[in-house]
Parts: structure tokens; C-alpha cells; sequence
């Protein structure tokens, strides 16, 4: 049914990745939002409409829907699925594989390496993907779930000099990929600033999520140095806006590919 292959998380890396200019996107995927109906209702648009990721999971599961879920779309799409989890419990072998989130832009040390510990040798058992990401949460106007659960301090919207040592310093400690988040239902998206402070100062491929619900900031977050374009409860409230974001990040891909030719 599906016949389109997908590009393997793996292989964003510098030289095939940022080079070339080629961006990606994701939709996050929240077990707690969704249905069976409306998960095939986006698996079908998202294979309609060039996805290259799911990123499943979220600051605080309270439900006991995301195995099933994920066996949904294994069954019933190509698109490759990767966790987003917030601590050792939402692990799940189903996936393809797993961002392993270190909250470097906090203190919490439960979130720079104790979740981590207890994760370690169940990942190690695993035919997981393992994608070392430093995870940043931004201060984007309101407190998010994951700044409360974690307990930590966002970085503040209007420094991106800290935004971009603190990415630094991540990619120096190992870490193969920056994620700057906003939060679900931030009320602005990371600044475009922060993002090319960020794009600066690492050679890593970079994700950005969170407030993201006009094409306008779709493209302002490409623009400045997103490589990986991250929507989730936007698209579930307006399933549209899927479609429109596509469109946006296939156009750049395709400008970027006609200006390395």
C-alpha cells in the first residue's frame, strides 16, 4: 500500500543533512490526545502529505494508549517512529527508535543522566534507535508541562547567547542532535535569534517544536536553522494545518536542492 522509503533518523548528519539544506518533519504524537479514529485520521494525511517522522510521547502519559497506538501505525503506515519520552517508563520496543532527551538546559540531574541510568540497560537490550539529543526546554510565555514535571527553569526567550553555549556544550559532552522546545501550547514559538544563535554555534542537526501554528513561523524556524520542524497538539485540534506545513517544508527543500545544483 505504502511505497515511498523513508529516510532513516540516523542518517540526518552534518554532511548529507545541514549542507545541503534538506529540512525534515515531524509530528508529534501525544498517546494522551489520541484515539484510534484519530490516529488513522493522521496516519492517512501524513502519508499524503510527505511526514518523515513521528515522535511519540509526551511530558506526562496518563493513559495506557501508547503501545497500541504505536502498533497502529506500524501496521498501517511506513513512517518511521520514534519516542519522545520523558522518563524510563514510556520506553516501548515497538519503535523504530528513541530520543534519549538530556535536559541540559536544567539542573534537574534526575533528567541529565538519572532517567537515563535506569533506561540504559533496557536500551541496551533493544533493537532501539538511539538518538543522543540535548533537550532545551525556552521560555515561550507560559509554564509548560515539561518545565513543571521537570522541575526545572527554561532558558529565557531573549538570550540566545546562553541558548547557544548551552547547545555547545552539548555537542562537546557527545550529543548528535539539539532540540530547542517551546512546550506544548506555548503561546510564540522559539525565537528565530535563538534558533540561528543555536545553528551557529553547533555542527548537529537541530529540531525545533513548540508554538508553532502558522505557516508564517513554519517558515521564520527553517529560515533561521531548524533542520527538523516538530508539530503536535496544533495539528490534532486543526488537522489541516499538516497539509500546510508540508507544503512548506517540501517548497524549501526544493529551492535548497535547485541552489546546490
Amino acid at each position: 500500500m505504502f511505497i515511498r522509503k523513508r529516510m532513516p533518523f540516523e542518517k540526518l548528519q552534518k554532511a548529507q543533512q545541514i549542507e545541503s539544506g534538506r529540512k525534515h518533519f515531524a509530528v508529534l504524537l501525544d498517546p494522551d490526545n489520541l484515539d484510534e479514529a484519530s490516529c488513522l485520521q493522521l496516519l492517512a494525511l501524513s502519508e499524503a502529505n510527505r511526514v518523515d517522522y513521528f515522535f511519540m510521547g509526551g511530558s506526562l502519559v496518563t493513559t495506557q494508549n501508547q503501545a497500541a497506538l504505536i502498533r497502529l501505525i506500524k501496521e498501517n503506515s511506513t513512517i518511521p517512529v520514534i519516542l519522545f519520552p520523558s522518563n524510563s517508563l514510556h520506553i516501548d520496543q515497538q519503535a523504530d527508535g528513541i530520543l534519549l532527551l538530556s535536559l541540559i538546559s536544567g539542573r534537574n540531574p534526575d533528567f541529565l543522566i538519572g532517567q537515563h541510568i535506569l533506561s540504559a540497560p533496557i536500551l541496551k537490550a533493544s533493537q532501539l534507535q538511539i538518538y543522543p539529543t540535548g533537550y532545551m526546554l525556552v521560555d515561550t510565555g507560559r509554564q509548560t508541562t515539561a518545565s513543571y514535571m521537570s522541575g526545572t527553569t527554561p532558558l529565557p526567550y531573549d538570550k540566545p547567547a546562553i541558548a547557544a553555549c548551552t547547545a555547545m556544550a552539548g555537542e562537546m559532552l557527545g550529543l548528535q542532535y539539539i532540540y530547542l522546545d517551546g512546550g506544548s501550547g506555548a503561546h510564540k514559538p522559539v525565537s528565530a535569534a535563538m534558533i540561528a544563535a543555536v545553528r551557529e554555534a553547533v555542527s548537529v542537526p537541530i529540531i525545533v517544536g513548540g508554538g508553532i501554528n502558522t505557516i508564517e513561523k513554519a517558515q521564520i524556524a527553517l529560515a533561521a536553522g531548524a533542520d527538523v520542524l516538530v508539530v503536535g497538539n496544533y495539528i490534532e485540534k486543526n488537522p489541516g494545518f499538516l497539509a500546510e506545513v508540508s507544503e512548506v517544508v517540501a517548497t524549501y527543500n526544493k529551492l535548497a536542492l535547485n541552489a546546490h545544483r
